[in-house]
């Protein structure tokens, strides 16, 4: 018998290789998505706001004045509301922030005025109350197991009332103060262009680096989605959760430092106006580039545009509660959409990016 011969499998043609060009329909894809609403929507009301008060009020409004003043005006809003997105990205919140501000602004004027001390030791001092305080959060949120929100409110409410025994509710003032080097800290200007805009721009780069960079920043959101899950994946939850409150208040306690070299005194009541609007920039700038995430570029973008609407308010001289009006009304419709309680219009719903996995924070 003749054997006859096995034929050889035939393999099928190999696919082409994959290009490492991507289609040009595919970065046409990839600019519409960042440039959509969804992505970017603050960037496209901010322009109206600045159109709207443009037209408001030509005379004083559209000018580079008007640009520095925004700049400057907002720097430490912008390091008060920074301070809150890592305990936010972890689902936690700090509402002692902005009485933090206010103690370290007291401390060091007071460390300076009544006490004599140089501005170096006087901020190192005041620096490391803001440290206790963050500690002390931790304590109590993440040891204790108290609801941040209530637990940071009611160290808040103490710290008010050391302050008040400090200062008897009256501001200190000095010409230390406004003396080299201390008052250099936040009035030395570049062109017009203050340092605590250089600070804010540092503390956001860091805070960006961390959440979007590092092992750290990734088990940070992984806490905030699912601290239950993160916890099972062998992240360590309440370490992360007290190393925010201690970040938190050592930025806030630094935006108080600022607050009282611009001012030149330190104010019992520093902080107050900034706490509404640093979770309102905090909330609006979870809608933007990172959509669903507490993000530093994004609360960035959010205070800029607050601050762009309540400095056309002061130009465009409307009411003093109407800039009170505009923060809180921004602050609800960020809720709003942050939370999913409203349907956007199909165009604008439609995803545009990586979402982020709720056990490990991973993109899918």
């Amino acid at each position: 018998m003749t054997s006859t011969p096995t034929r050889k499998a035939e393999l099928p043609p190999s696919a082409p290789e994959s290009s490492t060009v991507s289609a040009p329909g595919t970065v046409v894809r990839r600019a519409v998505a960042a440039l959509s609403f969804r992505t970017i929507g603050a960037v496209y009301v901010w322009l109206v706001i600045v159109v709207l008060f443009s037209v408001w009020a030509p005379d004083t409004f559209p000018t580079a004045i008007t640009v520095k003043q925004v700049l400057n005006g907002n720097a430490v809003a912008g390091l008060v509301a920074l301070s809150v997105v890592p305990p936010l990205a972890a689902r936690v919140f700090d509402l002692s922030i902005a009485y933090t501000m206010s103690l370290t602004s007291v401390l060091a004027a007071y460390f300076m005025v009544s006490s004599g001390l140089g501005p170096g030791a006087a901020i190192a001092l005041a620096m490391t109350a803001a440290l206790l305080v963050g500690v002390v959060n931790g304590i109590v949120v993440v040891v204790l197991r108290v609801d941040s929100f209530i637990a940071t409110l009611a160290t808040g409410a103490l710290i008010q009332s050391l302050i008040t025994m400090v200062t008897n509710d009256s501001s200190i003032t000095g010409v230390q103060l406004l003396a080299e080097p201390f008052a250099s800290i936040a009035q030395l200007d570049v062109g017009g262009i203050t340092l605590p805009v250089l600070y804010l721009l540092l503390a956001a780069l860091a805070i960006w680096f961390l959440l979007e960079h590092t092992a750290t920043g990734r088990r940070l959101y992984a806490t905030g989605f699912n601290a239950d899950a993160a916890r099972l994946q062998g992240v360590r939850t309440d370490r992360l959760r007290f190393l925010t409150l201690v970040a938190s208040a050592l930025l806030s306690g630094f935006a108080g430092v600022v607050f009282a070299s611009s001012v030149g005194s330190g104010s019992p009541t520093a902080g107050t106006p900034y706490l509404l609007s640093a979770y309102a920039a905090a909330f609006v700038g979870a809608t933007q580039l990172r959509a669903g995430r507490f993000n530093a570029w994004g609360t960035v973008l959010a205070v800029l545009l607050l601050g762009t609407g309540i400095t056309g308010l002061g130009l465009a001289t409307s009411a003093q509660w109407a800039a009170s009006l505009f923060t809180g009304s921004v602050l609800i419709v960020a809720l709003v959409l942050t939370g999913g309680r409203i349907a956007l219009p199909a165009v604008l719903r439609r995803r545009t990016g990586p979402r982020p996995d709720i056990t490990t924070g991973k993109e899918v």
